[in-house]
């Protein structure tokens, strides 16, 4: 019996076909132009989406089998075959070792999906968590990519709807504290969120309605979940309401992944 796939798996399946149109027309001077990473061309994003394709493919087998999953020592062959790839090469391998990915996780069946567990970065993951985190790197780097060619672009909006209930776990891991200690209320638009942004010795985002006296952010959802992966450079924002230069001082509190 046909199982649906979960709304992870289905904004995985979008963001590969985004990024599938996006990459089949290009030819070699267009694949080496830069990515919105100012280190990587496309060819690099890509190749980077395609060696993480076969990683997650890895972890997805552990979770699977229940064995413990893969550590650094596989990871960097993959990493080596994938670097000494022509930037053609990259992308040719890279859509279709991401096609495949995909078309596993759509083909779980309802009983492997709660058999899927595996303890991965000191977290407890399963079908879900795993597809959350290839979800929240393959939409972003998708971006990293189409934005190069269209910089008027934004990241799809079903993955924002997921990825923006999940930022407090990496603001937590990523923001960088400085300046003074302070609290700013955030409120996103589509979809509509409450936040409040704790930034002290360490750097929490609350859920939450925020405080209408004090210092307040309004932006759309997707402008906040680039400014927390560190995309929101003055060039690519939209309309936002800010008291001041706080949105200069979140810049430097998230620098970027």
């Amino acid at each position: 019996m046909e199982t649906a796939p979960t709304p992870w798996i289905t904004a995985l399946r979008n963001s590969h076909e985004t990024l599938r149109a996006a990459v089949e027309p290009l030819d070699d001077e267009l694949l080496e132009r830069r990515s919105y990473d100012a280190d990587w061309s496309i060819a690099q994003v890509l190749s980077h989406l395609g060696s993480q394709s076969e990683i997650f493919g890895l972890f997805l087998d552990a979770g699977l089998s229940g064995q413990d999953p893969p550590g650094g020592e596989v990871f960097q062959p993959i990493w080596d075959t994938w670097n000494a790839r022509s930037a053609h090469e990259q992308a040719i391998h890279a859509l279709q070792v991401d096609g495949n990915l995909v078309g596993r996780f759509e083909s779980l069946d309802d009983e492997q999906r709660e058999h899927v567990h595996l303890q991965l970065f000191g977290m407890e993951l399963g079908t879900t968590g795993l597809a959350r985190m290839r979800l929240s790197e393959h939409a972003i780097h998708t971006w990293d990519v189409v934005v190069a060619l269209q910089p008027s672009a934004t990241v799809a909006a079903d993955a924002v709807d997921l990825l923006v209930d999940t930022l407090d776990a990496l603001v937590g891991r990523c923001g960088k504290p400085g300046g003074h200690p302070r609290k700013l209320g955030v409120t996103t638009t589509r979809p509509e969120r409450h936040f409040i942004l704790d930034i002290g010795d360490t750097v929490a985002l609350l859920s939450g309605e925020p405080d209408a006296s004090g210092a307040h952010l309004r932006l759309p959802a997707e402008a906040f979940v680039r400014l927390v992966y560190g995309r929101l450079d003055p060039d690519h924002t939209p309309p936002v309401e800010t008291g001041g230069d706080e949105l200069d001082a979140l810049r430097k509190v998230f620098p970027g992944l």
